[in-house]
């Protein structure tokens, strides 16, 4: 069916009078899977509702409308509503738009929710950071790296297992400075190591990222442990 402008605003008006949470959460659906720009504002404000499935069909909605919603995010960012934020965080994460690196960054390095500095890993290592500009690129992709190093020593393991991956498709995508690169490498040789990672599976992932690594490189990317 044809998204009209009648359509996205009768979907919503939905939202907006929706009397319970399981009303709200179609009416979030439906106009996520819209995709309309004209969505953005409302589909923001589901952020902030205390109703996680519509929140999830609100984040997926602006990831999939892409670009445009973008500042719309950053410039709602609210320090007072928790849940919103966070939610907010995980759609710059997934838009992967080089002009949420800021917030990712401070994210993954003092957010108290662990599934919120994860999300905020897998963010930074998909950052499309060719759209800074050559000289903007190379100072993008230190931040990225320095914050996922840290984060690959964070308490919990699953933000040091996304910390694992972002590193690992940052170093697959060139140019990258020698600098971060050894920084980068070090840290998964530590992260691979059995005295100094105690989790089997990220010791695993971090390995694995290793080898792919190497095994893509010619001569060798990694130098002597």
């Amino acid at each position: 069916m044809t998204v009209t402008p009648a359509r996205v605003q009768a979907a919503i008006a939905a939202v907006n009078e929706a009397s319970s949470a399981q009303a709200l959460l179609m009416a979030s659906r439906a106009l996520a899977a819209m995709g309309d720009p004209a969505a953005i504002p409302t589909l923001i404000t589901i952020l902030g509702f205390n109703n996680p499935g519509a929140a999830v069909a609100a984040v997926d909605g602006l990831v999939a409308i892409g670009e445009p919603a973008v500042l719309p995010l950053l410039g709602n960012l609210d320090a007072r509503n928790y849940g919103a934020r966070a939610w907010a965080i995980r759609a710059l994460a997934g838009l992967r738009d080089v002009r949420g690196l800021e917030v990712l960054v401070d994210s993954l390095l003092t957010d108290v929710g662990p599934s919120v500095r994860r999300a905020a890993a897998c963010g930074l290592g998909g950052l499309q950071l060719q759209a800074a500009g050559t000289t903007g690129e190379s100072k993008a992709l230190t931040q990225c790296v320095a914050a996922l190093c840290q984060g690959a020593d964070d308490g919990e393991w699953v933000v040091r297992y996304a910390s694992v991956v972002g590193l690992e498709r940052r170093l697959s995508q060139p140019p990258f400075g020698a600098d971060a690169q050894r920084s980068a490498l070090a840290v998964l040789r530590r992260c691979s190591d059995p005295e100094l990672e105690e989790v089997a599976v990220v010791r695993e992932r971090a390995r694995r990222a290793l080898q792919r690594l190497d095994a893509a490189t010619t001569p060798s990317l990694l130098p002597p442990a």
